[in-house]
């Protein structure tokens, strides 16, 4: 039988917990208390307080009886867990009414160690293996089968407990990106942070834009740089030069650069508590011709309407046109081959997405990138890249490297 307890600070400060020598107690186990918690990587409790009792009162509001949420980017939204999926179960179960409860294989409990969950009080149900952690899910939420699952979880999961339910869950996401969509104080001085970080490394950048080097050189020397301008990793390099800025998904290859080259240089990564950035720039080695110079400066001026379009009511989509207008104006628009930005946090891209057909009203608080671009097919392209929050009259860019094109040497 799974044992259960009520999660705190001091069961979790402990380093042997998950090793032989814990004491075992009346309410499951009793963990000895000589370890330092990790509490840098995560926001205060009372933010994640907040976010559990909201999506509490969402599921409520939609007629569930609560959610299951199993590790991925909502599992660190609503408690700072980074754990893991694999083929033992690990989930946080939040019911309608009632206390949230985490479910979690007993040889796991250290991945709470850097969660909230022991400043949060929550009830844990641990589980060892030839136990039924399903069983510990469905009575966790009373028996009751009208439940929602995160996006995250997987079908080896998913299908056991659709069978112990009695129905197939649906998904949490009308709830949970409800929540996540719209950016609360911490995570907008998250993103600041995060911006200037990765404003740091695009200062450095010409300097690594020589003649001669590949773009994985480079790459190698931005990718140094982001870590040591902050982030705990970089997410993604994209250094696309010459014939290789044409496309918008390349990342890094053998090419030498070559003087005349225009570079595009999308980066960014991870600052904790793990909200990203996310930049653009475009480089010329040597002067750029008159051609590549008109167009981008056509580029440059659809970036800055989409920016300025960016208010509260304004729809996503009316956003993207923005950008989109003014540049078929110009006879560029078979050019732009994407939408023209896509929400970002604790993913690199989430809601909201500004694309044409997305008639979702922006609100105080969104942050999205706004990064259009245009693509000459074995030519040359180029991207200009913000990430932009959403205030009560107007936007606010986290990024503030010039928009022109930088030419370097």
């Amino acid at each position: 039988m799974s044992r259960f307890h009520r999660l705190s600070a001091r069961d979790l400060a402990d380093k042997r917990y998950a090793r032989p020598g814990a004491v075992r107690g009346g309410l499951g186990w009793r963990l000895p208390t000589n370890l330092t918690v990790v509490t840098e990587r995560c926001f205060e409790s009372d933010v994640y307080a907040r976010r559990l009792a909201a999506a509490a009162a969402g599921a409520a509001k939609a007629g569930l009886a609560g959610l299951i949420v199993t590790p991925g980017y909502d599992l660190r939204y609503l408690i700072g867990s980074r754990a893991q999926t694999f083929e033992r179960l690990t989930a946080l179960v939040i019911p309608a009414a009632g206390q949230p409860t985490v479910i979690v294989p007993r040889l796991e409990l250290a991945t709470l160690r850097e969660s909230a969950s022991a400043d949060l009080g929550l009830t844990v149900r641990d589980w060892v293996d030839g136990e039924d952690p399903y069983d510990l899910v469905a009575l966790s939420l009373g028996g009751h089968a009208r439940v929602a699952v995160t996006d995250a979880m997987p079908a080896l999961h998913l299908l056991p407990l659709a069978d112990r339910l009695g129905a197939v869950p649906v998904l949490a996401a009308g709830v949970l990106a409800g929540l996540r969509i719209v950016k609360d104080d911490s995570e907008i001085a998250a993103l600041r942070a995060a911006g200037a970080a990765i404003d740091r490394v695009h200062a450095q950048v010409p300097q690594f834009l020589r003649p001669g080097r590949t773009e994985s050189e480079v790459a190698a020397d931005i990718t140094e740089a982001i870590v040591a301008e902050g982030h705990s990793e970089a997410a993604f390099v994209i250094v696309g030069s010459g014939p290789n800025g044409a496309d918008p998904h390349h990342e890094c290859s053998g090419r030498p650069l070559k003087v005349g080259d225009i570079v595009v240089v999308d980066i960014g990564g991870p600052v904790e508590p793990g909200y990203n950035s996310d930049c653009t720039r475009t480089y010329s080695l040597g002067e750029p011709d008159a051609e590549i110079a008109s167009r981008y400066a056509v580029l440059q001026q659809a970036q800055a309407a989409a920016v300025a379009a960016v208010r509260p009511g304004v729809t996503a989509e009316q956003v993207d046109a923005a950008a989109r207008d003014v540049l078929a104006a110009a006879g560029l628009a078979e050019f732009f081959v994407h939408r023209t930005g896509h929400g970002i946090g604790l993913s690199v891209h989430e809601e909201p997405y500004i694309v044409a057909g997305n008639d979702l009203r922006l609100r105080p608080g969104m942050v999205f990138s706004v990064e259009p671009g245009i693509y000459l097919p074995g030519q040359w392209g180029a991207r200009i890249e913000d990430i932009v929050i959403v205030t009560d009259d107007g936007a606010e860019p986290v990024n503030h490297r010039p928009h022109e094109l930088t030419v370097v040497g």
